[in-house]
């Protein structure tokens, strides 16, 4: 069955630059040119929420990965920590001195990584909004920076033509693929966390494998594309162009699957849900579109019997060849059976108690964190009044 038409959302008043599922698909984030940021519910006759507080366009959105908080990154140069709720309370920080274009928690949900059109890339800790470190060596504006799944790499893409690969440990760069005749527009980590796939205005995709360093596969199209998201089987990369298309490409085999059209305009962001049977993109239309993916189930199980371990998946010549051993299989269809329901639903519970604690415990940072800043202010104050007193006392 072909990718369908899902959910239409309509609420932005400018260009969406940006999209993203929460963990459990029940709300979607979208950032739009308008300056605002919208919570759409994916449950019907739910209505969305529009958070205002950016002075300048919205340049990207991200939830955290227990769904509890959503970063945002404008031209305001600032970034901003909401809480998904009526309230839509957030916390800002001056996080660039320009444009900020990306913003990505780490999977941990204990980092944040920020990029810029003042051509550095920046870490921070979520909880404090604490700065940690810079990497500056690109020598243009930074569109697109991500973690790898465990941390330990950063990916980013400039408009200096390049894709840098850089230690969060040692904080080098530790390569730079040079191959776009572009600006890089978007850079992601594959599932496994083996390869990354970038796409440019040079009207192509690229995906290499980071521990060789080299090309893996290349795919050119007819228009600049300016977002890519991979699926979380890692078999699949959606991408979204200025010619208005949504495209799914085969990464196994290799080759194009499907074409969307959808959008009036460029497609300007697209990003697969955390189970992947959804994908959601925004264009210049002012339009966030959800779509069903309608290909996984099937699909997996025979993913799952070519990726026994130690079988390189090579059914093209330039297919993506040493595929690392059990790329997700825990989110695949075929569970073993033998398994009995009690201990399926005992698991449910845990993960449930584990996500409210985890969304309890942001809660509590987000609360601290407000304090804080409540101090923060009364001190100012104090000190201002113990001044004022001083300069009275002087006077006299």
């Amino acid at each position: 069955e072909d990718p369908s038409l899902e959910r239409h959302f309509k609420g932005h008043r400018d260009a969406v630059t940006s999209v993203d599922f929460s963990l459990n698909k029940k709300q979607l984030a979208s950032g739009s040119m308008d300056s605002c940021l919208m919570i759409w519910s994916m449950r019907p006759q739910m209505r969305a929420y529009r958070f205002v507080g950016h002075k300048d366009a919205v340049m990207c959105v991200q939830f955290s990965p227990s769904g509890h908080l959503v970063a945002s990154g404008s031209r305001d140069k600032t970034v901003r920590l909401w809480v998904p709720s009526v309230k839509g309370e957030s916390t800002v920080f001056k996080a660039h001195t320009a444009t900020v274009r990306s913003v990505n928690f780490s999977s941990d949900g204990q980092s944040l990584v920020t990029a810029s059109d003042d051509k550095t890339i920046k870490v921070w800790t979520v909880h404090r909004q604490k700065f940690l470190f810079s990497l500056s060596q690109h020598i243009n504006w930074v569109r697109c920076a991500r973690f790898s799944p465990d941390g330990r790499l950063i990916v980013s893409a400039s408009d200096d033509k390049t894709v840098k690969l850089w230690d969060k440990t040692s904080r080098e760069c530790i390569h730079s693929f040079c191959e776009h005749g572009g600006f890089v527009n978007h850079v992601d980590f594959h599932p496994s966390g083996t390869c990354i796939a970038a796409a440019g205005t040079d009207n192509t995709v690229k995906v290499w494998d980071v521990r060789m360093n080299r090309l893996l596969q290349h795919y050119q199209g007819n228009a600049v594309v300016n977002s890519l998201s991979f699926h979380p089987s890692g078999n699949y990369l959606v991408t979204a162009s200025n010619d208005s298309t949504l495209k799914i490409l085969d990464l196994l085999e290799g080759r194009l699957l499907y074409t969307l059209h959808g959008h009036q305009g460029p497609a300007t962001c697209v990003a697969f849900s955390r189970a992947g049977d959804l994908f959601a993109s925004g264009g210049s239309d002012e339009q966030v579109m959800v779509w069903k993916t309608n290909f996984d189930a099937a699909d997996y199980d025979d993913v799952l019997k070519t990726q026994k371990c130690g079988t390189s998946v090579d059914r093209t010549p330039h297919a993506l060849v040493e595929m690392d051993c059990g790329v997700n299989l825990k989110k695949t269809k075929t569970q073993d059976a033998g398994r009995n329901h009690a201990q399926q639903e005992e698991e449910a519970s845990l993960a449930n108690t584990l996500e409210h604690i985890m969304g309890q415990l942001d809660v509590l940072t987000q609360t601290v964190s407000l304090l804080e800043q409540r101090l923060t202010l009364t001190e100012d104050k104090l000190k201002e009044c113990l001044e004022n007193q001083q300069k009275i006392i002087q006077n006299k």
